[in-house]
């Protein structure tokens, strides 16, 4: 029964994470959804800009998922000092982070343009992505107040900011991109500066709950202060973090061009069956990042047997979760697919068979994809990311992405070959931090 209780305890807790997880990727659907009906060119310009933010932005949140598990640790072991000077230099290497890749924003269309995008998709793309930049502090910001609260399970307030920002920004993105009841009509930049108000708004929303709710943790007394013990322990870890996330980040990028070298039908089954899959890998995330506190929680007690038995729970609920997808992408693959097309499209038979094949594998996917997932957080819940983040890099890059590519290029395997790629590199990092993991289990004192 004990082992049950900490299954219905993570799982209570990761619903909320995986709502807020869920809400960050509607507002990536709301931006699509008002932009893509103003204009074609407008859309492509926002997915090119889009992509550009993102992996910027999840390279710079690092410091926010290692504040996350070093204020759980904190926060078990009653330290508030401690909990306020991790949230203080996570926000100042967010801050510089934002400074030093203002230039990739500010010089965006002169960097299009090197890259060989057309010229007009670079004009509008810049004028996105120079509003993004601005959208890049209180976006971080955000995110390290964001992990700062759940750090100290304080989850369900996140998943309420998270919803109204959604709603937020498909009302501000319709006022703004069409000039809707007076407001002047900007297209795109409408979608920029959209960006900018919503992240404010959370980044306002958060200080406000935190600096009400939490008032003891001072947060910005002595704001200007360093604290180079704890800003050389973020940094580190941090920097771990977010660079394994760009890899992995990277490694669907790359997918995806190379897709696009096979031809559009290719791509568009891909691009859905990706879109599927990322749906389902955000319970997988929102699993994760509970693990991830609870973990932390377990080691500023310094109890391994609860280590262990929140490791154990969480394994069992991200099966539970893989065998739940994988039963529907199997079973109702041909709906799936369908959901995202015009039946009148003249491809779109073409594009549905292509797409099921590669839902196939995307079942698969589900394991290995939610296993190295949750195999990281926990690993970060100990505090291990840098041994962790080696693993990453060389699964993904190293193993996954040159295998997809000899599987589709040179014997034939096309599209599908590329897919089996991914699932080799995530099950290698599956396989391997996982085992990480058990090493750092038995070595638990």
């Amino acid at each position: 029964m004990e082992f049950f209780s900490y299954i219905r305890s993570l799982f209570l807790l990761s619903l909320p994470l995986i709502g807020g997880h869920v809400a960050q990727v509607l507002i990536g659907v709301g931006d699509t959804l008002i932009v893509g009906r103003y204009s074609t060119e407008a859309l492509a310009a926002l997915v090119l800009g889009t992509t550009i933010f993102f992996i910027i932005f999840i390279f710079g949140a690092g410091f926010s998922f290692a504040a996350m598990a070093l204020i759980s640790t904190a926060n078990t072991e009653g330290d508030n000092i401690k909990i306020r000077r991790i949230t203080r230099m996570a926000l100042w290497l967010s801050l510089a982070f934002g400074c030093i890749f203002s230039p990739f924003f500010i010089f965006s269309e002169r960097l299009l343009l090197f890259l060989g995008q057309d010229f007009n998709l670079a004009v509008l793309a810049s004028d996105y992505l120079i509003f993004s930049g601005i959208a890049m502090f209180p976006a971080l910001s955000s995110s390290v107040l964001r992990c700062y609260l759940a750090g100290m399970e304080y989850v369900k307030v996140t998943f309420y900011i998270s919803v109204i920002a959604v709603l937020l920004n498909i009302l501000i993105n319709y006022l703004l991109v069409f000039g809707m009841f007076g407001f002047p009509e900007l297209g795109i930049i409408g979608a920029g500066i959209a960006t900018v108000l919503v992240n404010l708004f959370m980044f306002i929303s958060f200080l406000i709950y935190a600096k009400t709710k939490l008032t003891h943790h001072n947060l910005f007394v002595r704001f200007w202060r360093p604290d180079r013990g704890v800003i050389g322990l973020v940094l580190k870890m941090g920097s771990a973090i977010g660079i394994t996330s760009l890899a992995e980040a990277g490694l669907f990028s790359a997918s995806s061009i190379m897709i696009g070298w096979l031809g559009q039908i290719e791509l568009a089954a891909h691009g859905i069956a990706l879109q599927l899959a990322s749906i389902t890998f955000m319970l997988h995330l929102g699993l994760s990042d509970a693990a991830t506190i609870r973990v932390s929680s377990a080691l500023g007690k310094a109890d391994k047997h609860k280590i262990i038995n929140e490791c154990w729970a969480s394994l069992v609920i991200s099966l539970g979760l893989s065998f739940l997808a994988i039963l529907i992408f199997l079973g109702f693959p041909k709906l799936l697919i369908s959901t995202f097309l015009n039946s009148e499209e003249i491809n779109s038979n073409l594009i549905i068979e292509m797409g099921i094949s590669l839902l196939a594998l995307a079942a698969l996917f589900q394991l290995v994809d939610g296993g190295q997932a949750l195999a990281i957080h926990l690993l970060r819940g100990i505090h291990d990311t840098t041994i962790p983040m080696y693993i990453a890099v060389i699964s993904y890059w190293i193993i996954g992405l040159p295998c997809g590519y000899v599987l589709s290029f040179h014997y034939n395997f096309g599209a599908q070959g590329i897919w089996i790629g991914l699932v080799l590199g995530l099950g290698f990092a599956c396989l391997f931090l996982l085992l990480r993991l058990i090493k750092n289990l038995r070595d638990l004192s």
